[in-house]
């Protein structure tokens, strides 16, 4: 069965969601207040209404309360920015607590009356008498969030190996599985310095390039693979995958040459 959808991203989030338009007439850039399991949030429209297979949705589907006034949305970012304007505070609390976390942002939902406090932590925490103060001293509801590595780099950005931001800080590659063979497929060094991120883990970038290298892969021949050019037959040595360039060696009793082609000006078997 198919049902009507619009993808909606939260002020901090990189991730869409699913949320049912309830009948409402919505647009990309419309900010909405929505239902959620811990509440009502405002979120941001970011694709207008598609229909998807109800099967394809892995939790129930939400709805989409009313447009967002004027009025709700300053209020949300105001909100939004006094609850990150209690980092310090928070941290010289946590430091007198003797707690081993270390505090990566502070948010703050639209309506004031509640914040989230992320974290990373070696070990587990026992931080019960933290958020009893928390919530004492702000008079609000208080989350404790333990989030990963990942999810660190994402929240504080940075600059990546290539010198761009960090793709994961940008939204992409975010829900992406990454693996070694991801890296293998693009023919990287695998060396852990040259293909992890800030955050220590696999490049996101790995992951959503991925799909890019394996249709390629199908189409150039492998490695130590004979090949027939238009100046004979000869060994491939070298397949550029983002040029489709193949340099091939061509070996006789008193020399070697190594000569480059495009992938079109060459005969061979593909890759299953």
């Amino acid at each position: 069965m198919q049902i009507e959808v619009v993808s909606a991203r939260f002020l901090h989030g990189n991730n869409d969601y699913y949320f049912s338009p309830n009948g409402l007439e919505l647009k990309k850039g419309d900010y909405v207040i929505v239902d959620t399991e811990k509440g009502k949030d405002i979120v941001r429209i970011v694709k207008d209404k598609e229909e998807v297979d109800a099967s394809s949705l892995q939790d129930s589907l939400k709805n989409v309360i009313k447009i967002a006034t004027s009025e709700e949305v300053d209020l949300a970012f105001e909100n939004d920015k006094k609850a990150s304007q209690l980092l310090p505070e928070i941290k010289l609390l946590i430091s007198k607590n003797n707690l081993e976390m270390k505090v990566v942002s502070v948010e703050g939902n639209y309506n004031g009356s509640k914040i989230t406090v992320n974290f990373t932590a070696e070990n587990r925490v026992d931080f019960r008498d933290l958020v009893k103060q928390l919530a004492e001293k702000y008079k609000v509801r208080v989350e404790l969030r333990q989030i990963g590595a990942r999810d660190a780099s994402r929240i504080l950005g940075g600059l990546g190996p290539c010198g761009k931001t960090c793709c994961c800080h940008q939204g992409l590659g975010i829900n992406d599985h990454v693996s070694i063979k991801m890296a293998k497929n693009q023919g990287l060094s695998l060396n852990p310095n040259s293909i992890s991120g800030l955050c220590g883990k696999l490049l996101c970038c790995l992951g959503y390039e991925n799909p890019y290298y394996i249709e390629v892969l199908k189409e150039m021949p492998k490695i130590n693979s004979i090949v027939k050019t238009p100046d004979g037959e000869g060994k491939v040595v070298f397949c550029d995958l983002i040029k489709k360039k193949v340099n091939v060696k061509f070996q006789s009793e008193n020399s070697s040459e190594i000569k480059d082609y495009e992938l079109k000006d060459l005969k061979f078997t593909k890759q299953q």
